[in-house]
């Protein structure tokens, strides 16, 4: 046996665990009624906060961000794109790479979903706070 757990440790995991998924079913009612699926809420959000701050991500970047394999991917930005969420725009210094944007629309969804989670990313970075050990406080 690797030793014991912490009953603190655990519980203080369990509390955050807890909190995490209340978030993430918090976050599909509110992508529901701003006319999202949860996967395509995560989808804009990923490509609108792309690390770079650019707004734009490509297929391969979502892949790796949502650990999806890319194909997944790449049906799902075409969904989007159908929906009128998402447009492409083909790269300015390599023709083999298409960059990925938020329409109007995908920001207008994006923008309401984000919104109506505001209370929720409040209780997420309470509950992320509270994971540090009882020693480290």
């Amino acid at each position: 046996m690797a030793g014991e757990l912490s009953v603190d440790d655990v519980a203080t995991v369990a509390e955050f665990r807890s909190a995490l998924r209340k978030f993430l079913r918090r976050s599909e009612l509110v992508a529901d009624g701003c006319g999202l699926t949860p996967q395509r809420y995560l989808l804009l959000l990923m490509i609108k906060g792309a690390p770079d701050r650019s707004g734009r991500a490509t297929v391969t970047d979502l892949a790796e961000r949502l650990q999806l394999a890319q194909s997944t991917v790449t049906e799902l930005v075409a969904r989007g794109v159908d929906a009128g969420l998402i447009a492409r725009e083909g790269s300015s210094s390599d023709a083999r790479v298409s960059y990925l944007r938020l329409t109007p629309e995908g920001e207008r969804r994006l923008a309401c979903s984000f919104t109506g989670l505001s209370a929720e990313r409040t209780a997420l970075y309470e509950a992320i706070g509270s994971l540090r050990p009882k020693s480290a406080r």
